[in-house]
């Protein structure tokens, strides 16, 4: 990149100024690039989550901002990602979202009025704004690219659509106010802090993303798809991995690779896990080598253009073949996975899949002779140092959807048709673990797909990955 693109951001004190005939230049000989921007897929569903959201709150003004970019090392940012609640109310695309864009739910005698407040395409007419579109780095035109027009917003998420500008006027009228706060400067001064109003308010839009609807079902089918086409891309690498130094880090870029091909990118940070690494849950350094005799743990997903993902984990044998003591410990988390799928349907409460998987762990690493507790009764709540953490999660928006819901609601609730969630148990030995044989140590072994709920029961979303050891073998050997 050119020496000027160095200079620190605008408002640091040193850029200089434009000299006005290059200013002038700039005003002139630009064609009319009107784009149609037909009405997004989700937006009438997204409508209808607005809805609710209004009902829960009457005669409030709700503010849900998108946030704002975020600074990864001087003059550069990270990649712009919304926040999932705005997501979830405007049915957004993760490629056009535009940073610092606000929704506001205002009250009326009905209900509310929605409105987006965002910035505008960069104008060219020589105003005040007039140079943004090749002299702001963050937002100019020139440097980020086109931004739809302000009708081509409306157009597209079927809403009212006014310029960023206007947000502090529209905000300063004084009625009853609940923010997603820490989000927008604009929007934390504009209401005092109220914490049990702003929690309330996170509780229900939390809440509001546990049932999925059938445009949300369609994204979630969509980013499972591109993950499992991912890992078969994975499996395909292993031979070059293990010619690597770095090998843990080609499998990331191999994962990555596809994320970005067909979806927004990654919907977290890829665990490529070889080895003994495999004992540390979020292993996100994948810096080592995968060697041929040892297991990868990969734990990966595809973040739709939408920005619903998938989260799917396979331990996989780097050379096609467990060891006897790889596949002992792989067919015991396969059949805790299993019991816990089993436990998957409609009433159910939360924690019996999890229930479910944990009591066949235990059962298991007892009849093995593991008794982390010593001799004598024994409370199998101690193997969670095997175990270390839970069996699954919903899913959706976040990784970790619906964090902020009522433990009533999601840990202690019951499932329900829509709801879309993991189910992942894992044995993790460390490798400077005394409690278990020598030939366990640095073993670690993790299986995870995603399911909805429906009305009799649970669908794979993930069942085009092999799973049980034989067809993993035959899987990783044949891509060989």
């Amino acid at each position: 990149m050119g020496r000027d693109d160095m200079r620190p951001r605008e408002g640091a004190g040193h850029d200089r100024a434009v000299p006005p005939t290059l200013a002038e230049c700039f005003t002139q000989g630009w064609a009319e690039t009107v784009q149609a921007a037909p009405v997004l897929p989700g937006a009438a569903y997204a409508a209808k989550r607005r809805a609710l959201l209004s009902a829960r709150f009457p005669g409030e003004r709700i503010v849900i901002p998108a946030g704002g970019l975020k600074v990864r090392s001087n003059d550069f940012d990270h990649v712009f990602r919304p926040h999932s609640a705005y997501l979830h109310l405007t049915a957004e695309e993760g490629a056009s979202a535009v940073p610092d864009s606000v929704l506001v739910l205002e009250p009326t005698g009905t209900g509310h009025e929605a409105t987006v407040f965002t910035r505008p395409r960069s104008p060219r007419d020589g105003g005040p704004n007039g140079t943004e579109f090749y002299r702001d780095r963050r937002h100019g035109e020139f440097w980020v690219g086109r931004r739809r027009t302000l009708a081509e917003t409306a157009d597209a998420l079927d809403l009212t659509v006014l310029p960023r500008d206007d947000l502090a006027r529209a905000l300063a009228p004084r009625v009853p106010i609940r923010v997603v706060r820490g989000q927008d400067p604009v929007v934390d001064e504009a209401a005092p802090p109220a914490t049990e109003a702003e929690s309330e308010l996170l509780t229900f839009l939390a809440e509001l993303r546990m049932v999925k609807d059938d445009w949300e079902i369609e994204q979630m089918r969509a980013a499972v798809g591109h993950t499992v086409a991912a890992f078969h891309d994975v499996a395909g690498e292993l031979p070059t991995a293990t010619r690597l130094a770095r090998g843990e880090r080609w499998i990331e870029g191999t994962f990555d690779r596809r994320a970005r091909l067909e979806g927004n990118g990654l919907g977290f940070e890829t665990i490529a896990a070889a080895g003994a690494h495999a004992c540390v849950l979020h292993w996100m350094r994948n810096d080592g080598p995968v060697r041929d005799g040892e297991l990868l743990l990969l734990d990966a997903g595809v973040e739709a253009d939408t920005c619903y993902t998938g989260d799917v984990t396979r331990t996989l044998p780097v050379g096609g073949r467990f060891t006897d003591v790889q596949r002992q410990v792989y067919d015991l988390v396969y059949a805790a996975q299993t019991a816990g799928i089993a436990a998957l349907r409609p009433g159910a409460r939360f924690g019996d899949f999890h229930d479910a998987a944990t009591r066949v762990i235990a059962e298991g690493l007892d009849a093995w002779g593991l008794r982390p507790g010593g001799a004598g009764p024994h409370d199998r709540s101690l193997y969670g140092r095997y175990t270390v953490c839970g069996t699954g999660h919903m899913l959706g928006l976040d990784c970790h959807d619906c964090a902020d819901a009522r433990s009533s609601a999601y840990l202690d609730g019951v499932l329900e048709p829509g709801h879309v969630l993991t189910v992942e148990p894992g044995l993790y030995f460390q490798p400077d673990d005394l409690t278990v044989p020598a030939q366990l140590r640095g073993i670690g072994v993790r299986i995870e797909d995603d399911f909805l709920v429906t009305a009799d029961g649970a669908v794979c979303l993930s069942s085009a990955l092999p799973r049980a050891a034989d067809d993993v073998e035959a899987w990783v050997s044949a891509a060989r």
